[in-house]
């Protein structure tokens, strides 16, 4: 069997992995399947050096990735009009199966989420330093770059049902503090909960592109609902905040520094985290600070707990 196949065979099994979870009302793992398969096609899409895939059939990826995406949001909210529902999303499975030979129209009016460069640990610092002796070379040049993807609109996720006795957590995430925050173009966040050995525990989600930057502040004023009871977080997690922005000269987002909270630091309220520098460490064993200076990442905790 190819690797192509063998990658098609992969994502078939996950989708009915999460489609069984769905059907059995294991919501939360069902979530989970869903969540991680669509970054695997969102990559897949994103991948410059795949030629498995024709552009057409990228699109389909990308499409049914946004399918798996509105079902998980469908799973955390009451139910609406605009529910994504399990009977539509079945509807994919073939498409999945048989994405080399599908050649019929997607039977859902959905776009692909846009696209957003995905690199490799260690990448991004290595272009970075090619575009730092470009821009030195280059100095005074007023090449015209290609127009990029459109602004995220964000990916966050809304509150969970609450359940009695269990705890629900919203971060409104205020500001941040950087000393060349007017330079960063389209700044947005991700947020991750993340257990020791940096595995993912809830679904990642990003913020919209920030509302407005002043002096030495970008500022954001977005909630961002934890994906989980606080109760239900496994022990030694963190959640994760990433401060990502366009990079134009080499086409691709990038993270400019980390912060993370910990579950002892769950408390209603503001709060003020430390900013580190890149590449994001999820197993917290070697931290640096980003700056000496007194800038923080600003946030305000609320705290939902049903009697």
């Amino acid at each position: 069997m190819s690797d192509v196949n063998k990658t098609i065979q992969k994502w078939h099994a996950s989708f009915k992995k999460g489609t069984d979870f769905d059907s059995w009302g294991q919501l939360v793992e069902a979530i989970d399947e869903y969540q991680i398969l669509a970054r695997q096609l969102q990559r897949e899409v994103q991948s410059t050096n795949s030629s498995d895939f024709t552009e057409e059939q990228k699109k389909t990826l990308g499409k049914t990735a946004t399918c798996l995406e509105m079902r998980s949001a469908s799973l955390q909210c009451t139910p609406s009009k605009e529910e994504f529902k399990l009977e539509d999303l079945k509807k994919l499975e073939n498409i999945i199966k048989n994405i080399l030979s599908y050649n019929k129209a997607f039977p859902f009016d959905v776009q692909p989420v846009p696209l957003r460069r995905i690199l490799a640990p260690g990448e991004e610092e290595n272009l970075e330093l090619e575009e730092e002796e470009d821009a030195a070379a280059g100095a005074g040049s007023t090449e015209a770059f290609p127009p990029r993807a459109p602004a995220s609109q964000g990916t966050l996720l809304p509150r969970l049902p609450s359940e009695p006795a269990m705890t629900l957590l919203t971060i409104k995430i205020e500001k941040i503090g950087l000393k060349d925050a007017g330079q960063c173009i389209d700044p947005y966040m991700t947020i991750s909960v993340k257990d020791l050995n940096g595995v993912d525990v809830n679904p990642v989600q990003d913020t919209p592109v920030a509302s407005r930057k002043e002096d030495t502040y970008i500022h954001f004023s977005v909630d961002v609902e934890i994906q989980r009871h606080v109760e239900k977080l496994p022990k030694g997690a963190a959640i994760f905040f990433e401060f990502k922005h366009y990079k134009p000269k080499k086409r691709f987002t990038s993270t400019k520094c980390f912060g993370f909270m910990e579950m002892d630091e769950i408390k209603p309220g503001p709060i003020v985290i430390e900013l580190y520098k890149k590449p994001t460490d999820f197993k917290r064993k070697k931290l640096q600070l980003l700056t000496k200076k007194p800038l923080y990442l600003h946030l305000h905790q609320t705290i939902h707990k049903d009697s």
